[in-house]
């Protein structure tokens, strides 16, 4: 009887301490690594860079054909029209929808150069959505925002050249549609 007596005792001992030190504000939730770690996990995941989230090969198309307009400065007024006109065309896109994805990707992107130095990373929540076709689409609209092949800024060649090593681009066939 006196160790049950003893136990109890030590057990309202210690939550009273507890007590007082979280009155105190030390916080012993603190200290579980299980929580540390989701902790963690979200404060990476809320502080890292949204563009390299996307999971959708559309979306990430997009923002790659606004890296290649965007290679050699600002997009020209030609460069917007060409790729709302393709936005509409190719991903069969209503013209509010067309502009909505153009904003949202040129703002994701903002000046393009983590995207462009970093292509792998950008694509690779998405480089195991791509069908054959969509990566044969891909390249062919990456390749017709960054302008004709003689005309093209030394960054968008260097963009197409990671991006198709990223999507292990194979064989050259038709475009397909999405």
């Amino acid at each position: 009887m006196h160790i049950l007596l003893g136990i109890l005792g030590t057990t309202v001992t210690i939550l009273i301490l507890l007590n007082r030190l979280a009155e105190a504000g030390f916080d012993l939730g603190g200290l579980n690594p299980f929580l540390w770690h989701r902790r963690r996990k979200w404060k990476k995941q809320y502080n890292g860079n949204p563009v390299f989230k996307i999971a959708s090969p559309m979306d990430a198309t997009a923002i790659l054909m606004v890296a290649a307009a965007k290679a050699d400065g600002d997009i020209s007024k030609e460069d917007k029209s060409l790729l709302l006109d393709k936005f509409e065309n190719d991903f069969s896109l209503s013209k509010k929808d067309a502009a909505g994805l153009l904003i949202s990707s040129a703002h994701l992107l903002g000046d393009g150069t983590e995207v462009r130095s970093n292509v792998r990373k950008f694509l690779a929540p998405s480089v195991d959505k791509f069908t054959p076709e969509q990566i044969d689409s891909a390249m062919a609209l990456i390749s017709a925002a960054a302008g004709k092949e003689e005309d093209r800024h030394p960054n968008a060649v260097e963009l197409l050249a990671d991006v198709r090593k990223s999507l292990q681009v194979s064989s050259n066939q038709p475009a397909a549609t999405w």
